[in-house]
């Protein structure tokens, strides 16, 4: 942060907003200092003489009359290596930097730097002494984790130049210099990090077209309602009902090189245990630890509720920061809902004329700007790579009214629409994803992708599936009027498929390793193992069978442990047949 320069006086303060006079330098978003204890605050409004600015850290005892201080810059976040493995605020401060100097409560006006300072890190060059390089071109390279190789870039504000000096290979810290750059506009020097303003999304070459699914290891999702690598989605439901479970099992499984987790208002026990789970848990396709891949921003529902407007910012930045090395990112946002209510809280106290329930009449366009960050993108440089940012968001309805504005204006911009249903959690059916309410755009995109990662007509048999389902809740009502046996043995047969997809395929163990996660081939081997049974039998019932010889306890538990399969011993598909 810039050392603050010029200051006005505090003229009024209402909760997180302060208005502030004698300012005539301010600019829109810029970060200013307010009050003897210089609290972090951002300009949000400026209307005269007055300006607004939201403040990110408790008001409590803060006056008019008190100094307010300019700094000159924006919001921003500092990107480079040690990212990974952080946990932060909204605002990208380092929460066990604040815990060493304020202790277990964060105090007032503590400024401390994202990133550590002193640590050096050993640099691999890529990049010599009179290249030609562009913005995005990677000079060099830094083992951060095992897991991940920091891939250090040429900032997106320094255009096409020549490298006058580099440095030799070995370690240094983030602030040394570790080459200049002759451009049209003078020597540019590059370090191992450098800032971004958090409300400008970061420069591409251009989008291009997913075509990649985002393979979660959770059967519903990726057989039925796949999400593409650089999609957005959501995860709408009511108290209870699943997101954050959703949410950390695709943070958990997903194959993104990068995960980020924005826990953006949610109960500070939820990111407790998160906290304490994520360091545990293992990454399944190397055994190093989940964390080596993972960033998390903390932001509680305790905590100053302005910082949660600007969480989801400095999440969405940090990934596509990631993504500009060429990475595929999973960006997780848990929820948006306490987001939205963020800006109805600010609006509110600056008077602004309210929209639907209260929410700010741009609600629509700032969640529009918000989702519309994720993509599948060709990056800056030379070296002609792409990467992913894959945004999906929780929403949090009040009542599980989906019909409410936070939701209504996510499903306008997000493809992928995963409805939780409460009747799904009581009856402890995880992942609560109704197959029947539930949508993805993203089909036509992914078809090509399907087939050939998981197996010849995967999408063919997924339609004939999800018809079996539809046409169970058909006849469910049938059933409710007149019972079961009035039904032929065609729909008999039918509705016993339907509760083996539902019960052997749709649910899923998230305490039994082998279950909890389900890799893409297998999913298509135990999808087509039902819809074999399925065709074979219709032909025997016309041949005169009853539909429980069909399908005797034998066949069904064969069904129903198909799921313990393990990966390695998947030709043990064979053996279940008629």
């Amino acid at each position: 942060m810039s050392e603050e320069t010029k200051h006005g006086k505090i003229k009024k303060v209402a909760g997180p907003l302060v208005v502030a006079v004698d300012v005539p330098e301010a600019k829109m978003y810029e970060v200013v200092k307010v009050g003897k204890e210089k609290l972090i605050g951002e300009v949000i409004r400026i209307e005269g003489e007055n300006v607004f600015i939201q403040v990110y850290e408790e008001t409590s005892g803060v006056g008019p009359g008190e100094p307010v201080y300019l700094t000159g810059d924006p919001l921003t976040v500092e990107l480079g290596p040690g990212l990974i493995s952080g946990i932060y605020d909204g605002i990208q401060r380092p929460l066990e930097a604040l815990q060493k100097q304020s202790g277990e409560y964060i105090s007032r006006g503590i400024e401390v730097r994202a990133l550590d300072a002193e640590k050096k890190w050993k640099v691999k060059l890529l990049k010599k002494e009179g290249d030609e390089v562009t913005a995005g071109d990677i000079i060099a390279e830094i083992k951060e984790t095992e897991l991940l190789t920091h891939k250090v870039m040429v900032p997106p504000n320094i255009k096409e130049g020549t490298i006058t000096f580099i440095i030799t290979e070995g370690e240094y810290d983030i602030n040394e210099v570790i080459a200049k750059v002759k451009t049209d506009k003078g020597i540019k020097e590059i370090k191992l990090a450098h800032k971004w303003p958090i409300r400008q999304p970061r420069p591409v070459e251009n989008k291009l077209v997913p075509e990649k699914g985002l393979i979660t290891g959770q059967r519903v999702i990726d057989t039925f309602f796949p999400i593409a690598k650089g999609g957005a989605g959501a995860v709408p439901g009511g108290f209870g009902t699943g997101k954050t479970v959703v949410q950390n099992q695709i943070s958990k499984w997903s194959d993104a090189d990068v995960v980020i987790y924005a826990a953006c208002g949610e109960r500070g026990n939820e990111v407790a245990d998160i906290l304490q789970e994520f360091p545990e848990l293992k990454d399944p396709k190397t055994g190093h630890p989940l964390m080596e891949r993972t960033i998390l921003i903390a932001n509680t529902s305790n905590m100053p509720v302005a910082a949660r407007e600007a969480s989801v910012y400095t999440a969405v930045t940090i990934g596509e920061y990631f993504r500009d090395m060429g990475y595929s990112v999973a960006l997780l946002a848990d929820s948006t809902s306490r987001w939205a209510e963020a800006l109805r809280e600010i609006s509110g106290r600056l008077e602004e004329m309210p929209g639907d329930e209260g929410y700010p009449a741009y609600l629509g366009s700032r969640t529009a700007a918000f989702y519309e960050r994720a993509g599948y993108v060709k990056c800056q440089g030379n070296d002609d790579r792409e990467g992913f940012l894959t945004v999906v968001g929780a929403v949090s309805p009040p009542g599980g009214d989906l019909s409410e504005p936070v939701t209504q204006n996510t499903l306008r911009v997000t493809k992928v629409f995963w409805a939780l249903d409460a009747q799904l959690a009581y009856k402890r059916h995880f992942p609560a994803i109704n197959w029947l309410t539930s949508y993805t755009l993203y089909n036509e995109n992914l078809k090509e992708f399907l087939n050939e990662n998981g197996g010849d007509g995967f999408t063919d048999l997924k339609k004939q599936a999800m018809g079996i389902l539809q046409k169970e809740a058909e006849l469910q009502e049938i059933v409710r009027l007149v019972g079961i046996e009035a039904l032929s043995q065609q729909d008999q047969f039918l509705l016993e498929i339907s509760r083996i997809i539902r019960e052997d395929f749709l649910h899923q163990n998230a305490f039994i390793d082998i279950d909890t996660y389900t890799s893409l081939k297998k999913q298509y081997l135990m999808i087509k193992a039902i819809m074999t049974i399925y065709e074979k039998g219709k032909g025997e019932i016309k041949a005169g069978k009853q539909a429980n010889e069909i399908l005797n306890n034998e066949l069904k538990d064969k069904l129903a442990k198909m799921k313990i399969i393990p990966e390695e011993n998947l030709d043990k598909f064979d053996s279940i047949n008629l």
